[in-house]
């Protein structure tokens, strides 16, 4: 075995018990199979990222087809049946030589699956019926293992040094979008991939986001509370040309992925002296992420611990400025969050789900001034049998540098 080699590999135990309960749950909802085409949802259930598609049907084993590479999908993965396959076309008849035919049905990720292949798919298997298998996938994905668990832990360890090396080394009169390149170095050296697995079509995901003073207080197309005035007009989010200045509250926002695992989490820093309005939403942001975590329990409703937090920043006096401008707030203080950036399910309004053990959430109280500056914290909270607790390492409060 090539030392030089990233194998991280997924213990065989991990990833046949994650079949097994996918089988459970296409057994429960009437589905003979499930077709994984999307990249995150075939490296949960095989343990690969290769260029593959993953079959799971209730009778048999399932088939991994590979495109490229074979060799390092081969050692990547414990599933057993493992195909060589030019095109997606030859799949089709290679299940039919497994099987002895095709399924009555099939699922497929229909949140992530293009239609144009959609169309594709339904052309190769004209006998069988799609069905939407997303619920099926997510219902498995959103509880994590104690092993998913440990490598989160990995990714919260590279984060809370990355938020150490920013302490350390933010200065004045260097551009957001500079600093984060910096930042960026810093975190790769320790395994961050650089990455973020995004799964909507429409979401974009970048790992560093920083907004000093003003840049924090404009609203833009980001999904969330904050948005940056990024680079330009055809990347409108994140860090930009701003330069960063003493005496301003800056927030940053940094995702991490480390073994395919993400992690989440915003701190607050000024260089000087942050002025009283902004240390003070900092820490009411602060106090607020705690009475969440506080109310998080196996059994609470995920829309109410939303509707707590708006009731609770409403009593402090940000009714205005929490979680966006008044005429464009987020519905959402906390997403899933695993392999992919932001899962299901959401702390979010009207939400009726119940939080159970295994759940891990993104929790992000933030405060909107604007064209002034936002203000907000953001930590990892993982569900347990009798409560919560966080997953982030990265120490709350302001960073004073």
């Amino acid at each position: 075995m090539n030392p030089d080699l990233p194998l991280d590999i997924t213990p065989e135990s991990e990833i046949f018990s994650r079949i097994k309960r996918l089988k459970r749950h296409m057994e429960e909802a009437g589905i003979a199979s499930v077709f994984l085409t999307h990249k995150p949802d075939i490296y949960y259930f095989s343990g690969t990222a290769q260029d593959c598609y993953l079959y799971v049907c209730l009778e048999g084993d399932p088939l991994l087809f590979v495109k490229r590479y074979l060799p390092r999908a081969a050692l990547e993965t414990p599933i057993r049946d493992i195909i060589s396959v030019v095109s997606v076309t030859q799949i089709p008849h290679r299940i039919m030589e497994f099987f002895q035919g095709h399924p009555s049905t099939m699922g497929l990720a229909f949140d992530v699956v293009p239609v144009r292949e959609y169309h594709f798919y339904q052309g190769l298997f004209k006998s069988t019926v799609f069905v939407d298998g997303t619920p099926l996938i997510e219902v498995c994905r959103q509880i994590k293992s104690p092993y998913e668990i440990g490598q989160m832990e990995k990714a919260a360890r590279v984060s809370r040094k990355t938020f150490d090396f920013i302490e350390k080394n933010l200065t004045p009169g260097i551009s957001e979008m500079a600093f984060c390149g910096s930042v960026e170095a810093f975190a790769r050296t320790f395994g961050h991939s650089g990455k973020l697995w995004m799964r909507h079509y429409r979401s974009e995901g970048f790992s560093f986001h920083l907004m000093s003073g003003i840049t924090g207080g404009m609203a833009g197309a980001l999904d969330s509370p904050v948005c940056g005035t990024g680079t330009c007009t055809a990347y409108p989010f994140g860090a930009g040309p701003k330069l960063i200045r003493e005496n301003e509250p800056i927030l940053i926002d940094l995702g991490t992925m480390v073994n395919g695992y993400h992690m989440d989490e915003s701190r607050m820093f000024v260089l000087g002296k942050m002025e009283p309005e902004a240390a003070a939403a900092s820490m009411a942001a602060m106090e607020i992420l705690n009475r969440i975590q506080e109310a998080m329990k196996p059994g609470a409703v995920m829309g109410d611990i939303f509707d707590a937090s708006v009731r609770t920043a409403a009593k402090m006096g940000y009714e205005q400025e929490y979680l966006g401008l008044p005429h464009l707030k987020s519905r959402f203080v906390g997403h899933g969050i695993g392999l992919e950036l932001v899962e299901n399910p959401l702390l979010a309004k009207g939400r009726t789900p119940l939080l159970q053990p295994g759940m891990v959430f993104a929790v992000e109280p933030k405060f909107i001034f604007k064209d002034r500056f936002a203000a907000g914290m953001e930590s990892v909270i993982l569900i347990t049998d009798t409560g919560s607790r966080f997953l982030s390492q990265t120490r709350p409060g302001v960073f004073s540098c």
